[in-house]
């Protein structure tokens, strides 16, 4: 089969399974007769509201049905959806609209970015508007993800594959007319990319508001679900539970369990093969640029344990030294990867430039090695980027808020490690007069800032923490503290 245009991806799937359940929330679902007739009519309400072929539509929904079909309707009408967190604090949403300059935001009170339209959470378009099939239109792209800036502001992540789709297409060991969980925020990307890849394949998606442990293992039993999105601090969580709540559900559904996002410790993946299977459990690193990735299946992992797999298909990477030479398997180095289809065939940024070094490679930031067969194993971070939870959180960006506090003259944020989120922001505040307000300071992040961003500890310092040249030895800063809490121990 040829790529179908997402304008008509659902009608596809109506088509040939019409009573079939395709949205689930815990308990509010969606057929696919009812998705295709709901989203054309939601799509007319759209362009009623003057939304294009190519225009952002900005979507600040929480999880669950009015998500997914807020998009549908958005590719429905040739426009590319942009999806941003429910509870973004006004100061960081205002920001992404200023740079994306939407059609249509979605999620916020009706006249908040007047005279650009805005719709609440829970609009219901006029009955009686039409619920036949627009005319096809197909985006230039299909997404537009955002991303904290390492300059301390957001970017957007523009995908260049347009909005179309091929169903048959082998992809991430989803199978066509499968069902498949996701547990996660469908406002990050990974969560997003395999919830609506698989509504393209004509999948059930289940899906629930938040992440709760015994809720996602119910959830698989009571669905047969076959194919799970997870990252590491969720199978932490999982495997926290009490081993009689853990199996009691019946999970011999699951064909693919997919972790990504963070590293996994390896006595925690050993522990799902050992309780799962080494065939269900699936790894994939990369970036929501998509210019290259690896993956590996557990039984491949067994034999290569700690690596994160070999590049796929569509990309190539290597090891790069400090003078800029590409190193032999077994060394370490900075990873770079880039896209067989050529640099800058994947995203474009805006409000950033990406980084490219001759020859078209670009790096995510990390350090690490591969082997003689070509798998990759991750060493360190070599950027100050800190994974927490699966989130991706640029210290700039919160040390902004941070120094914007009045009496503050610099800041510094780290990763220290958290058993349970992989790393967990720490905060390191120059204040040189007074005493600190601790508790002010966090009201004042929490109008700048999502929660996820907030640092969970602060330090409160009266040393100057950048040189002359302002910069701030973030490395060094996190070191000293390793070793302090070494030595403590």
């Amino acid at each position: 089969m040829t790529a179908i245009s997402l304008s008509r991806i659902v009608a596809h799937w109506a088509q040939q399974q019409p009573d079939r359940v395709a949205l689930d929330h815990l308990g509010d679902r969606r057929t696919w007769a009812e998705l295709e007739a709901r989203t054309n009519r939601l799509a007319r309400a759209y362009q009623a509201l003057g939304v294009r072929a190519d225009d952002f539509v900005t979507i600040a929904l929480p999880n669950g049905c009015e998500f997914v079909e807020a998009c549908l309707a958005t590719w429905k009408l040739g426009a590319t959806p942009q999806p941003i967190s429910a509870k973004l604090p006004k100061f960081e949403r205002d920001q992404i609209i200023d740079l994306g300059k939407p059609a249509l935001v979605i999620g916020v009170a009706e006249s908040e970015y007047a005279p650009t339209p805005c719709l609440q959470k829970d609009f219901v378009p006029d009955a009686s508007l039409s619920d036949a099939p627009l005319p096809e239109r197909t985006a230039r792209s299909f997404k537009a993800m955002t991303s904290g800036g390492s300059t301390g502001r957001p970017k957007l992540i523009v995908s260049k594959l347009p909005a179309a789709w091929d169903p048959d297409e082998p992809y991430l060991e989803i199978t066509n007319q499968g069902t498949m969980l996701i547990p996660g925020p469908l406002y990050h990307n990974g969560p997003f990319l395999w919830a609506m890849i698989a509504l393209f394949k004509g999948c059930t998606i289940v899906i629930t508001t938040r992440f709760d442990a015994e809720q996602v293992l119910e959830r698989i039993a009571a669905n047969s679900v076959d194919i799970v999105y997870l990252v590491p601090t969720m199978m932490r969580r999982i495997w926290a539970l009490p081993e009689e709540v853990r199996t009691k559900y019946d999970v011999s559904s699951l064909r693919a369990v997919w972790h990504l996002a963070a590293p996994c410790p390896a006595w925690l993946k050993e522990a799902f093969i050992d309780w799962l299977g080494a065939e269900v459990i699936w790894e994939l690193y990369g970036g929501t640029e998509g210019q290259g990735s690896t993956t590996i299946q557990g039984t491949d992992w067994l034999t290569h344990r700690g690596s994160v797999g070999r590049p796929v298909e569509t990309c190539e990477m290597k090891i790069v030294g400090e003078d800029g030479e590409t190193l032999p398997p077994g060394e370490v180095g900075e990873v770079y990867m880039r896209p067989h289809s050529g640099p800058g065939t994947t995203y474009e940024y805006l409000g950033a430039d990406a980084k490219i070094i001759e020859g078209g490679w670009e790096s995510l930031g990390d350090l690490g090695w591969m082997d003689a067969e070509g798998f990759l194993y991750l060493s360190d971070r070599l950027s100050d980027m800190v994974l927490s939870g699966g989130a991706n959180i640029y210290p700039a960006e919160v040390e902004a808020a941070l120094d914007a506090f009045p009496g503050v003259r610099s800041s510094a944020v780290i990763g220290l490690p958290d058993e349970d989120l992989g790393a967990r922001l720490h905060a390191i505040v120059d204040y040189p007069e007074g005493a600190p307000d601790e508790a002010a300071l966090l009201a004042h992040l929490a109008d700048r800032l999502v929660r996820y961003k907030i640092p969970r500890s602060i330090e409160w310092v009266r040393d100057p923490l950048r040189d002359d040249a302002g910069k701030v030895r973030r490395k060094a800063l996190r070191e000293a503290r390793l070793n302090q809490a070494e030595t403590a121990g």
